[in-house]
């Protein structure tokens, strides 16, 4: 057995005891939810406990094996044995090395996002990039059943956005997101190319958990600056009637966020603060990760053709994944909401490091 299979063995053991002396314990049987949870996670580590003990047998009998490699007469039977047998131990050792996997818990897995699109090179195509990369989020978001709540947007004359920026809500949203932040690009023709030459534009992705107000940073009032102004976006005969929308300036920080979804002054205020507020929460955090070497690179790129995730090819119809070298010949599947075909190789890849 594996030294590292055979220190969690002994510590899912000790783990299994604890969990069966307190499943009889009064006290806890009294209560029926807490009761639920440890007998819930009881099952799910006895499972694996007899996973461990049929590895550990068929170890067992490789090795008794392997002290009959001299009998001549039963050499090919024993080799045909082993080989059957390794092939069981391999297969047994994924399944245990997949659950403790999945045990690598990210205490923000199951929150709720803010995500940012932003354009970067590429002018305006980049613009209608970004316009695409929303659409395939919103698809993807339908299909999982998740709310997709508008914060803020700038849009431009070529039906494309400078950048949008949603709060996505649901189950497990940020687990299931989170590796998206970075630079996206795409290669394609434009329609206004009438050579047919294939133009290379870039958009910055960035998912923020949306964190409880509980560990909120509280923000001072001197500290920013807030203006108000007239809506642009959709609302018939309110948009450019009142100063409804509003602009938070956080002045030690220099971060800025507008919200003018909301018909309310003050409820584009609200929901203006609690972005921003995340967003320094998540400042503070990049920076203990960098300076712990946790995390080396920032949320965001620097949106140049070379800092990027991922690839959208339209002429090939390829998404490629930079980081785990991965190549999906099915782009259109993808931007109408497919994700899935991408993103869970990407986290069996990424929680792996």
């Amino acid at each position: 057995m594996k030294k590292e299979l055979e220190i969690k063995f002994f510590k899912l053991e000790k783990r299994l005891l604890y969990l069966k002396d307190k499943l009889y314990y009064k006290n806890i049987i009294k209560n029926d939810n807490f009761n639920y949870n440890l007998f819930k996670e009881y099952n799910i580590n006895l499972k694996i406990y007899n996973i461990f003990n049929q590895y550990k047998k068929y170890i067992n009998e490789l090795n008794l094996l392997d002290e009959l490699n001299n009998d001549k007469e039963l050499y090919s039977l024993i080799k045909e044995e082993k080989l059957n047998l390794k092939n069981i131990i391999k297969n047994l050792e994924n399944k245990l090395e997949n659950f403790f996997l999945s045990k690598k818990i990210d205490n923000n897995d199951k929150l709720n996002i803010y995500l940012e699109i932003h354009a970067g090179t590429g002018g305006n195509e980049a613009s209608i990039f970004v316009s695409d990369l929303f659409k395939m989020y919103v698809k993807y978001c339908e299909k999982m059943k998740w709310k997709v709540e508008l914060i803020n947007f700038n849009n431009n004359n070529c039906k494309g956005y400078k950048y949008i920026i949603c709060k996505i809500i649901g189950k497990y949203v940020y687990k299931k997101l989170k590796f998206e932040s970075g630079g996206h690009r795409v290669q394609r023709i434009p329609k206004t190319e009438s050579k047919g030459r294939i133009h290379t534009s870039t958009c910055i992705v960035a998912v923020i958990p949306v964190i409880p107000k509980i560990k909120l940073p509280i923000i001072r009032n001197e500290d920013i600056k807030i203006d108000t102004f007239k809506s642009s976006g959709a609302g018939g005969q309110h948009v450019n009637t009142t100063d409804s929308a509003v602009r938070i300036t956080h002045i030690p920080t220099g971060l800025i966020v507008e919200c003018q979804q909301e018909r309310s002054q003050h409820k584009n205020k609200s929901k203006a603060l609690e972005v921003l507020k995340s967003r320094i929460y998540n400042l503070e955090v990049n920076k203990i990760n960098k300076e712990n070497s946790i995390k080396k690179k920032n949320l965001l790129g620097t949106g140049f053709r070379n800092d990027r995730n991922r690839t959208y090819n339209f002429v090939q119809n390829r998404v490629t994944d930079h980081r785990i070298n991965l190549n999906i010949y099915s782009l259109d599947k993808i931007l109408n909401g497919n994700l899935d075909l991408l993103l869970n190789s990407l986290l069996n890849n990424l929680n792996n490091n």
